[in-house]
C-alpha cells in the first residue's frame, strides 16, 4: 500500500536522533513528536526528559531524515501559564511549520506527581477560564497561520489531516497489533495484553494472544459513541448519514437533545450537518454527556 500513511510516534527525550534515516527507509511517513511545551520550566514541571532545544533538534533532524508529514502535540492549560506564554509556545510551534499540530489540555490523572504538587499547594490550580482564552487563542491563531481545525483538539494544514485518527472519529474498524495494542471490530473494544512476555509467548506457541479487555457495544451504545465522536470533527453528523448506517429513524430520540443544546448554543445546524459550536467545543463534555444511554 504506496499510500498508506504510517505514523510513528516519538518524545524528543527518548528519540534516538541517528534512527531516524532508518525508521524513515521502513516506509514510515509520518512523525508524532510530543514536544508538549517549548518552555523549559514548564518541561520540567510536566517531568518530560527533554529540553526546548532538544526537541528543535528532533524536529530539525527528522526533516534532514526525509521525513515531510510532522505532527506536534502540545499542552495548554499548565497551572501557572497565562494566554501570553501559550501564544508564545504556539509562536514557536509555527516556527517550524509542521504539517499538523494537536492541542490537549492538560487533566490532572490522580497519584501523578503534578496533582499531589497541586494538592500540596506547591502548584495552583488549573485555571479553567485561562485554559478556554488560550483555546480560543489557538483557534484564531492557527486559522490565520493556514491550519484547519478539523477535530477538536487538531489541526491541519490542507491535505495532511490524521487519516487514522480520522477512522477513530468515524467510529470505523481499525486493528491494533503488537502489547497493548487497541482493536475496534465486529461490535466488540478488544486490547491485547500490556505484557510483552504474554504477548510473544502466546505467539511463539502458536496462540492468539489473550486480551486484556473485551468490551461488546450494543446497538444504543454504537450509535451515541459514533454521534459522539462524530461531533469532535468540524464536519459534525448529519441524520442521513446516522440513518443509512444504524437504521432509519434512530435519529429521532436524540431531537430534544439536539434543540437544547442548540438553544444553549452548543450545537448549531446547517445545510443538513449537526455541529458544535465555537462555544460547543470548549465546552464539548456538556454536550456529549446528553448523548450517552
Amino acid at each position: 500500500m504506496p499510500d498508506a500513511e504510517i505514523t510513528f510516534e516519538a518524545n524528543p527525550g527518548t528519540l534516538a536522533l541517528p534512527y531516524l534515516p532508518e525508521i524513515k527507509s521502513l516506509g514510515i511517513n509520518r512523525l508524532s513528536l510530543g514536544i508538549q511545551s517549548f518552555s523549559n520550566a514548564e518541561l520540567t514541571m510536566l517531568g518530560r526528559l527533554h529540553s526546548a532545544g532538544k526537541a528543535r533538534e528532533a524536529y530539525e533532524q527528522a526533516r534532514a531524515a526525509g521525513f515531510n508529514n510532522i505532527s506536534l502535540d502540545l499542552i495548554y492549560g499548565l497551572p501557572d501559564s497565562s494566554v501570553s506564554s501559550f501564544k508564545k509556545n504556539l509562536a514557536e510551534a509555527l516556527a517550524l511549520a509542521p504539517e499538523h499540530i494537536s492541542l490537549y489540555g492538560l487533566t490532572l490523572e490522580e497519584d501523578t506527581p503534578m496533582y499531589r504538587q497541586v494538592q500540596e499547594g506547591l502548584l495552583p490550580e488549573i485555571n479553567a477560564e485561562t485554559a478556554a482564552d488560550q483555546y480560543q487563542a489557538a483557534e484564531d491563531i492557527l486559522a490565520k497561520a493556514g491550519y484547519r481545525h478539523y477535530e477538536i483538539s487538531n489541526w491541519a494544514k490542507p491535505g495532511y489531516e490524521s487519516r487514522h485518527n480520522l477512522t477513530y472519529w468515524q467510529n470505523r474498524p481499525y486493528l491494533g497489533l503488537g502489547a497493548a495494542g487497541h482493536s475496534f471490530r465486529e461490535n466488540w473494544r478488544l486490547a491485547n495484553t500490556s505484557s510483552l512476555d504474554e504477548y510473544l509467548n502466546s505467539w511463539q506457541n502458536d496462540l492468539p494472544p489473550k486480551p486484556s479487555e473485551n468490551i461488546y457495544l450494543d446497538l444504543e451504545n454504537q450509535l451515541a459513541e459514533t454521534i459522539i465522536l462524530g461531533l469532535r470533527m468540524d464536519k459534525g453528523i448529519t441524520a442521513e448519514d446516522i440513518e443509512n448506517r444504524f437504521g432509519q429513524h434512530v435519529m429521532y430520540k436524540y431531537f430534544p437533545v439536539i434543540q437544547e443544546c442548540t438553544g444553549l448554543g452548543l450545537l448549531e445546524k446547517s445545510d443538513g450537518c449537526i455541529r458544535l459550536t465555537a462555544r460547543g467545543r470548549l465546552l464539548s463534555n456538556e454536550v456529549f454527556w446528553r448523548f450517552l444511554p
